[in-house]
């Protein structure tokens, strides 16, 4: 059961993604960044002194961490996914392009997300919905 606790959480999560650098990193994220191949995708994710690569870094670090209070207990999963589905989002967009550099370097992408997914019905849910969007994918390890 949530508590009030969570519920001040998830309200300061809210205000960070209100931050002007993440919340235009987001829109490139989701929005703006419509990568075809895995070349396209490493043109930013690999690109270390570029602008893009700094926005790509911060949401999945935002992401993964948020998911990391949800599997350490420190936030309600319920009240989490009710309303921050967009870790999962990306996870479904980009997950696809790094299968099979998974399987070389052993380094999940996104792995508290995935793991999220895993253990939690509401977030599989919402993966599944977003993988309709963005086409086939693998199911996260």
């Amino acid at each position: 059961m949530a508590t009030a606790a969570d519920a001040e959480l998830v309200l300061r999560l809210y205000e960070l993604r209100r931050e002007e650098t993440l919340r235009k990193a987001r829109q490139f994220m989701v929005f703006d960044f419509q990568p075809k191949t895995l070349e396209e995708l490493r043109a930013v994710s690999r690109d270390v002194n570029s602008e893009l690569n700094a926005a790509w870094r911060q949401v999945l670090s935002y992401w993964e961490m948020t998911a990391s209070l949800v599997l350490r207990g420190a936030l309600d999963a319920d009240l989490f996914l009710d309303s921050n589905g967009e870790g999962i989002l990306l996870y479904a967009k980009f997950h696809h392009f790094h299968a099979e550099t998974e399987k070389q370097s052993g380094n999940p992408f996104m792995g508290q997300t995935a793991a999220l997914i895993e253990k939690y019905p509401a977030a599989k849910t919402l993966y599944d919905v977003f993988l309709k969007r963005f086409g086939p994918a693998s199911s996260p390890a």
